[in-house]
């Protein structure tokens, strides 16, 4: 499978993921439903996101990667057409934990196929472009979602996410890829295990911390535009995650940082250092200071992504479908927990308490990079 083919099949993935997002105060007005429960679109596709990842990687350890992307794609694309037709709210929730059902088994099988056909310095780029992938899907599905909203109506831009997932699905020949073998059999419990060792678990503990974050801030963005900066047009909404794609400019930026850094710790350190900086600068009522500190935010936690998922390929002993199952699940549990238990604060206390929830959290992930850099260096050399 062509690299190009694979990132295209990973930006209208990530469209299924993200296009709810920017549309979720126009959902509450269709549906008449309030606005917490409006965002249970997002939560509800994050829940299994969080535990079916792990799952999929033990069953990817021994299944060809292409054919469950193939599988997965397919089953997205009438997914969409369902979303278009659900005729209540509720059905709309059936539809979206459905989806979050499948999308696991796409990603998982991505980052498995990365991780199986190349190794060190292809393994990092090829990583970092799938992640940048990811970031334009974010970004284009968000946007576009809107966009489409505003222009015509919001059904139109599921017809065509559905359209092009199906015919990509179509085009992959998972039949010429060649798994590489398996040195010895082991059983699922055996693989689990093999994640424990050494810094793993502490970088997977590091990433959960930064999605929290993320999820948060992106998931609750579009009621704290309307209610601190009175901007209520989704396509004005749509136009300000912008920002986000600052991210795929710097995620693309990774290889080029972590060749002037003395290793991945060090970078993810003082990324970290960075990404704390710019929730501080988020709690602002200042338009202008808010997009900026958005921008840098964006860019921050992209970076931690982007070297946090090749690291763990490297210094794990599982198999890579483990270890990107392992990586997907903590960093949707953070999704996860994030689209929903800040809203709670958000309601009650305001922007500031908020965004000072995401600064603790964030300095939980800190920690754990420091911890895991103690316990990591002398397996990880930059």
């Amino acid at each position: 499978m062509r690299l190009f083919h694979l990132l295209a099949c990973s930006v209208f993935i990530f469209f299924v993921l993200y296009a709810p997002q920017p549309l979720l105060s126009l959902f509450a007005n269709e549906f008449n439903v309030l606005p917490a429960i409006a965002g249970s679109l997002m939560t509800v596709t994050m829940l299994p996101l969080a535990v079916a990842p792990l799952v999929y990687g033990l069953v990817l350890a021994k299944r060809n990667p292409l054919l469950i992307l193939r599988v997965a794609m397919v089953v997205l694309g009438f997914s969409c057409i369902l979303f278009i037709y659900a005729p209540s709210f509720e059905l709309l929730l059936l539809v979206r934990f459905l989806q979050g059902l499948t999308l696991p088994a796409a990603l998982t099988a991505m980052t498995s196929y990365i991780g199986m056909s190349y190794t060190a310095d292809s393994l990092q780029k090829n990583m970092t472009l799938y992640i940048g992938s990811s970031i334009i899907g974010g970004y284009f599905g968000r946007v576009l979602a809107a966009l489409f909203s505003d222009l015509w109506h919001w059904q139109s831009f599921y017809y065509v996410i559905a359209f092009a997932l199906i015919s990509l699905a179509l085009s992959i020949n998972h039949l010429r890829f060649i798994k590489p073998p398996i040195s010895e059999t082991l059983s699922p419990f055996d693989y689990i295990k093999q994640l424990k060792e050494g810094a793993v678990l502490k970088v997977y503990g590091a990433v959960f911390c930064m999605f929290f974050c993320f999820a948060a801030l992106l998931n609750y963005l579009p009621f704290i535009l309307q209610h601190t900066f009175k901007i209520t047009n989704t396509r004005d909404i749509g136009l300000v995650y912008s920002g986000y794609l600052i991210g795929a400019l710097a995620s693309i930026a990774a290889p080029w940082l972590l060749k002037k850094a003395p290793t991945p710790w060090h970078l993810l350190t003082a990324i970290f250092i960075f990404y704390n900086i710019s929730i501080l600068l988020l709690m602002s009522h200042q338009l202008i200071v808010f997009l900026i500190a958005f921008t840098l935010f964006c860019g921050a936690m992209f970076v931690i992504h982007s070297t946090a998922a090749p690291l763990v390929n490297k210094i794990s002993k599982a198999p890579p479908s483990v270890t990107n199952g392992g990586y997907v699940s903590f960093y949707y549990s953070g999704g996860a927990l994030g689209s929903l238990l800040p809203g709670v604060v958000y309601q009650h206390h305001g922007q500031t308490a908020f965004m000072f929830t995401l600064l603790c959290v964030c300095l939980c992930g800190f920690m754990l990079i420091i911890w895991a850099y103690l316990d990591g260096k002398k397996t990880t050399r930059g």
